[in-house]
């Protein structure tokens, strides 16, 4: 291709030069520009932007014959000219459809000059045409021409005539106008609707062939622009616009000169705003589609840790493992024949400790984390659609469960807060329902709970209206950050300073119960015995006879409460007592309650807000003496029978009283996982536990994060994690002990083998059914006899109530995946069929609730064996979770970016380590009964019942670390060592088992986020509990499984809130004696003294090992070192341990010292340098 420039002063000329030919001949010259085409701008200012599918679009064509020729080199050429524009012959915008008033006014002259305004192009072979400007004659003379003339602009021609016009619309056109539509490839689109040329007409045929079928229907769409090259000659071969507008004089040529002449058609990257065009390939739409609705988007995704880091943790996982091998290999065909019996247990703990590094660290083999998109969770449960027009919340209810027992370790406002977190939160009102499980049936806890009700009418729009985080007031206004960030509303400051007193207010509330409660009891039961001994003197009676008048507990009007009373009278009392249900607050209803304007009542202006309140129960189950109330699994159990009858949400959380929602949207990032694709398969969603009011250095561990970063995010990699007890989301129909949809059986070597099963329907032929094996009873066929069979099971699985067992096929259909989401041959349900209020309570109902709680209900049903919470075990969460993952059943661990849950632990020394003795009992516990992991499914997988097995097997760990913890002591009190020598190979296995133990603790820091402080911590207390709880529980574990002993414990107290001027960290300091410390004391002082004793013997040695005592010492000082925190702990408060305490314990070192020397003298006698002599 050529190009020429001419360079006139006035108007340069840009010439494009292209072949026309191929293979030789003569060239043609003309001016040219594209062929017609329906569009040649997307841009609506560009002058190219064409009008009704036609090539120009204010130009008149006035056709002439040309046979003049001429020779150019025998090939034939066609030219591209572009005119910029100049004063008199401006470009003309497409967007402008009349004539500017100034060019109006010019119809006046009729002497207008057609040759001056008309500029003529041709060429070699082509039509000599002549365009001429538009201008006001032309629009004058349109005006006058109504129906005759072309209705093209420019163009004056007259109409095709006859019965049969080129379209069905009756736009009047001319036949070269028709002719430059169709184009050359025919299809062209009418000038008037739009629409493609379907037929044609006795003029047309002279001109085209009878080809218009044999058109690909591609064609009929805008295309971008061809080369030049790609074009024949044809008569019709270009056309030069020409314009006249009065533009502003900066007019952008570069612009009109390099935009884009392609159309970019239809997608979701550019929409055609002015008209879609039809076209076989595309319908007319009246707007365009939304793309995003039709993506599907997950709810969830996995996010795989780093392969930088994940492989080279892996890698020294099996370095390590090798490097172990050798190591006890070596040991064992190089015993100390000097000291077989320190050599025989020293090895014997190593080999163990092996075996348990092996179980902890194999299910840590492939971690992961997960996201959530809560915003298409939003758009696909809570968008307006066909089946729910007012855009109704489709997303599942959510019954939450809050236990407590004991007001006294579990303060009423520490409990009145996670309530008021929970009522609070981010989710449809009309879903939730919350229900306090009062264990101990104390009138403060329901007292309490009334005065929360009360108080959530403030609290709950407060929240909402100025999106406040965490929902926990103590937590709230308690915290130091500045609480006036990211807030907007004029009204907040004095909205939260009334909010704070009124708070104030209720706490003082709170706290005098108490006081109120016992008062109002003894004013009634003074005015009881009034009342008796009026009687019994109009009975004639002995009025000096004492009268016995039981101490009653009173509510506030006037009536005996039912529960538990102070006096502890029958039917009264802690373990005797009636069952009671209280709906505090009522079932909201389905549409939004708005609020009104601060006034004398309001303390907040709720004229924007919902003030609806979730549905709020009080729940206290029957106790009877003779009966086995199971303790917490027990109160769970009721809780799930109540909520099932009052509410029946597919979906359960439970938190302990101590635990609040830090997070409001943590139930929407947990429902992600349960209604995104497969999530019919997840049986609970687990969320981490974080702890408030720990000492800054988290002196014993209480924030666990080891074990909640690190663990579970590894188990979350296998089948899921365990249930740890508070912070999980339950599917209702797997505690019911029902088994998944579908499952993966793991057979052959290490479960390598794996066979997918649907579990739906039973199979027929089943060889051997599943002892543990339940299906859902719910659209079965009725000719089934199977089917039949599980629904007679029912009440003597789930007892007599008739409203229980018609709830579970409600509770099944409503936690299905949307029926888009589900595979072929899975069942779903329809979207929108949630989004329906939900019935009122009436009489008939909560007395239905308060029979499915009497204590003789569980009687011949399989709850606590196969449905619910699980009993017979102190760990119920643990073995709660087993047996679901052991029906093929996965858990997911929801980590949130926000904390999703809070709580307390206890920081005191003695607390804590009776919380982790109930732990440890309970593994032991499992380890001795049918829920150890070496008797699991088929549907578990290898590594997760190694995770299992490890949760049984670690508290007899202790047992060898005790063992191991005195050997550095005694070596160095016998002058011996567990090797004969300090060799290199030893220190050379030492030195690789510690550096590879050390590499995977920092590689874990990196994938987990934990820090280093915090991996240490866990250390040194694994090493404290392993020496105090883990043995005492391996104790009580045999001493229940052999000699049939019950295992008790106590209730970990709940830190109070604590007041302005007392000590956040106050339990710290608190030294409580318990049976737990004897032992790590013992191990403390052993090793101290056998140091000392160690540095004596090999002073005052003529031959002094220097290499046993280094070994000694190391091995003395790794122990000294772990238990450091435990010793903190014994000396209480900082300061407050007087000098003279350690100026005695170091005389009592030395003295003892000396006296071991002087009775066990080093070998070759007793020297005269060694023998004490008196003055």
């Amino acid at each position: 291709m050529v190009k020429m420039n001419s360079s006139p002063s006035s108007s340069p000329v840009t010439i494009t030069v292209s072949s026309g030919g191929r293979g030789g001949g003569s060239r043609s010259m003309g001016l040219t520009s594209p062929v017609p085409r329906p569009s040649i701008s997307n841009n609506p200012n560009s002058p190219l932007t064409s009008r009704g599918n036609r090539a120009s679009s204010a130009g008149r064509y006035c056709s002439t014959s040309k046979d003049e020729t001429e020779e150019v080199n025998s090939e034939f050429l066609t030219y591209t000219v572009h005119i910029p524009p100049t004063p008199d012959h401006q470009p003309m915008s497409a967007s402008q459809t009349s004539l500017n008033e100034e060019t109006k006014n010019s119809c006046k002259f009729e002497n207008v000059n057609f040759i001056s305004g008309t500029i003529f192009t041709g060429g070699f072979n082509s039509v000599t045409r002549g365009h001429v400007i538009e201008s006001s004659m032309e629009r004058c003379n349109d005006t006058r021409k109504p129906g005759l003339a072309c209705g093209m602009k420019g163009c004056d021609e007259k109409a095709i005539k006859g019965s049969n016009p080129p379209c069905d619309c009756g736009f009047k056109i001319c036949r070269e106008c028709y002719l430059d539509c169709v184009g050359i490839g025919g299809g062209g689109h009418c000038p008037g609707c739009k629409e493609p040329y379907r037929g044609s007409f006795d003029d047309a045929d002279e001109e085209h062939d009878d080809d218009d079928d044999d058109n690909d229907e591609a064609e009929d769409r805008a295309l971008p622009l061809p080369s030049m090259a790609d074009f024949k000659m044809d008569k019709r071969l270009s056309l030069v616009k020409s314009f006249k507008v009065n533009h502003p004089p900066d007019f952008d040529h570069t612009r009109w000169l390099y935009e884009t002449k392609g159309t970019y058609g239809y997608g979701n990257a550019v929409w055609p705003k002015d008209g879609y065009g039809s076209g076989s390939g595309f319908n007319e739409f009246e707007n365009p589609p939304n793309f995003g609705e039709r993506t599907r988007r997950p709810l969830t995704r996995k996010v795989a840790v780093s392969a930088a880091i994940l492989s080279p943790y892996r890698l020294l996982m099996a370095i390590r493992l090798v490097a172990l091998g050798f190591f006890l290999a070596w040991r064992i065909r190089h015993p100390n024949h000097e000291a077989m019996w320190l050599w025989g247990l020293s090895t014997t703990c190593e080999i163990w400790f092996a075996l348990s590094w092996i179980l902890d660290q194999l299910p840590k083999i492939c971690p992961i984390n997960r996201v959530t998109d809560l915003s298409v969770l939003r758009e696909r449960f809570e968008s307006p659609n066909l089946r729910n027009p007012k855009g109704r919340s489709d997303l599942p209810g959510i019954d939450v469960f809050v236990s407590t027992a004991d007001p006294e370790k579990e303060p009423p406002l520490v409990t009145a807060n996670t309530i008021l977190s929970i009522l609070a939160v981010d989710y449809p009102v009309e879903k939730i329902a919350c229900y306090l499980s009062d264990d101990g049936g104390s009138l403060l806890t329901f007292e309490a709970l009334a005065e929360t009700a009360s108080f959530a009418r403030i609290w709950v729009p407060f929240c909402r209206k100025h999106m406040i985080e965490p929902r926990h007031p103590e937590a709230y206004f308690g915290q130091k950050r500045n609480f006036l960030k990211n807030k907007v509303r004029l009204d907040f400051v004095r909205e939260r300073r009334r909010v704070k007193r009124e708070y104030d207010e209720f706490k003082v509330r709170i706290n005098s119960l108490p006081e109120s409660i016992r008062r109002r009891s003894d004013a009634y039961n003074a005015h009881e015995e009034l009342r008796a001994k009026k009687k019994q003197m109009e009975m004639g009676g002995n009025v000096s006879e004492p009268i016995k008048v039981a101490k009653a507990t009173w509510m506030s009007d006037g009536a005996h409460w039912p529960g538990t009373w102070s006096s502890a009278e029958p039917d009264h009392s802690r373990g005797d007592h009636a069952g009671i249900i209280q709906a505090m607050l009522a079932p909201p209803n389905a549409e939004p309650v708005l609020g009104s304007e601060a006034d004398a009542e309001n303390l907040i202006d709720t004229t924007e807000v919902d003030t609806r309140l979730p549905m709020l129960v009080y729940v206290s189950r029957e106790k009877k003496p003779g009966y086995d109330h199971n303790k917490k699994a027990g109160a769970m159990n009721a809780l799930v029978r109540t909520s099932a009858v009052m509410s029946n949400g597919p979906f359960i959380l439970n938190l302990d009283c101590d635990h609040y929602v830090y997070n409001s949207l943590a139930l929407r990032e947990g429902m992600c996982f349960m209604l995104d694709r497969g999530g019919d398969r997840i049986c609970y969603v687990q969320f981490p536990q974080r702890f408030e009011g720990i000492d800054p250095n988290d002196r014993y561990a209480n924030h666990n994060t080891v074990f909640f970063d690190v663990t579970m995010r590894a188990f979350d990699g296998l089948q899921g994690p365990m249930y740890v007890g508070t912070g999980c989301i339950f599917r209702r129909i797997a505690l019911y002990g029902f088994s998944p949809p579908r499952a993966t059986e793991h057979r052959g070597c290490l479960g390598r083998r794996k066979t997918k099963v649907s579990l739906r329907r039973r199979p027929k032929k089943a060889a051997k059914k599943e002892e543990d094996e339940m299906i859902l009873p719910v659209n079965i066929d009725h000719n089934d006899d199977d089917a039949d069979i599980e629904s007679l099971l029912l009440p003597k699985r789930f007892g007599n109530s008739t409203s229980l067992a018609a709830s579970i096929p409600v509770a099944e259909y409503q936690g299905r995946l949307l029926q888009e989401l589900q595979g072929k041959g899975n069942q779903g349900r329809p979207a929108g069929s949630l989004a329906v209020p939900r019935e009122p309570l009436d009489a008939a109902t909560v007395a239905e609730a308060i029979s499915v709680i009497s204590c003789f209900y569980e009687d011949k049903t399989e709850w606590g064996i196969r449905v619910g919470w699980i009993y017979g075990s102190v760990t119920e969460d643990v073995v709660t979770g087993y047996r679901m993952h052991n029906r093929g059943w996965r858990s997911v661990y929801c980590v949130t970016k926000r904390d999703a849950f809070r709580g307390t632990a206890p920081i005191n020394l003695t607390d804590r380590l009776h919380q982790v003795l109930r732990w440890s009992t309970g593994s032991v516990e499992i380890f001795f009964s049918r829920n150890n992991a070496l008797f699991a499914s088929h549907r578990m997988k290898f590594l997760q019942r190694v995770a299992y097995f490890n949760v049984g097997m670690y508290p007899f760990t202790s047992m060898f670390l005790l063992v191991y913890c005195i050997l550095p002591a005694v070596s160095l009190f016998t002058g011996q060592f567990i090797v004969q020598s300090l060799s290199v190979t030893f220190l050379v296995f030492l030195l690789v088992i510690t550096i590879t133990l050390c590499m995977l603790a920092i590689l874990e820091i990196r994938w987990s986020g934990i820090t280093l402080h915090e991996w240490w911590r866990n250390e040194q207390f694994w090493l404290i509990g392993g020496t105090s709880a883990h043995p005492a529980a391996v104790l009580q574990g045999l001493l229940k499984v052999i000699a049939g002993v019950d295992i008790s414990f106590t209730l970990t107290s709940k830190s109070a809130i604590p007041d302005d001027m007392d000590d956040e960290f106050a339990d710290l300091y608190v030294v409580k004696w318990s049976f737990l410390m004897v032992p790590p004391i013992t191990i403390m002082m052993l090793n101290m003294i056998a140091i000392a004793v160690g540095v004596a013997r090999t002073m005052y040695s003529p031959y002094p090992q220097w290499s046993k005592l280094l070994g000694g010492v190391f091995f003395s000082f790794w122990v000294l070192s772990h238990l450091y925190p435990f010793a903190k702990g014994l000396m209480g408060r900082r300061g407050k341990v007087p000098t003279i305490v350690f100026v005695w314990s170091g005389l009592l070192s030395i003295i003892i010292s000396l006296l071991w020397v002087y009775i066990s003298p080093p070998s070759g006698g007793q020297q005269e340098y060694m023998k004490f002599q008196f003055p």
